[in-house]
């Protein structure tokens, strides 16, 4: 897929293995995959019941927007979304991806975002499950399913379903 291009959007506090199971399968898939945050250099994860290992960032969120990429996937992790949803360019950036129908991907924590974004009215999701009533209160359709697809929508519930999510987003890129 030379010449695809997969932001991932993410800050401190990311889960782990949601940013690094996707970022290393698209990858593995030949997609360009970048690492976008609100600031440059590194952002650590979380593991289990800790901070886990950090990750370069490859592009600052004020440097880029949705029509330099072909996708978006936001990892979850319960501080990662949390701080992304009151970051108006973080939400911009998002809008951006709903508003011009391309894959929009998020997995456990991170429908939050779809949520603030507006991108979650009307479509079918799953997240993880005490994201369910913030779901539905945002006018979606909540399942248990390891991935929903609606249109461009693709969303995952926690790191075990990391393979079928990364598979979805493959397939939406075509």
């Amino acid at each position: 897929m030379a010449g695809r291009k997969v932001a991932l959007l993410a800050t401190d506090g990311f889960e782990q293995s949601e940013l690094t199971g996707p970022r290393d399968g698209l990858r593995e898939a030949g997609f360009d995959v970048e690492v976008v945050a609100p600031e440059g250099g590194r952002i650590r994860g979380w593991k289990g019941k800790d901070w886990g290992e950090e990750v370069d960032v490859d592009r600052r969120l004020d440097e880029v927007d949705a029509t330099r990429y072909d996708a978006l996937v936001l990892p979850g992790g319960v501080i990662n979304p949390d701080a992304l949803r009151i970051n108006d360019a973080a939400v911009g950036f998002i809008r951006g991806f709903n508003e011009a129908g391309k894959p929009l991907a998020a997995i456990c924590h991170g429908p939050w975002l779809l949520v603030e974004s507006g991108a979650a009215k009307g479509r079918r999701v799953t997240s993880w499950p005490s994201v369910r009533t913030d779901l539905e209160n945002a006018g979606a359709r909540w399942e248990d399913a390891e991935v929903v697809v609606d249109g461009h929508l693709i969303t995952s519930r926690k790191p075990d379903d990391i393979p079928a999510f990364t598979r979805a987003v493959i397939d939406a890129l075509g």
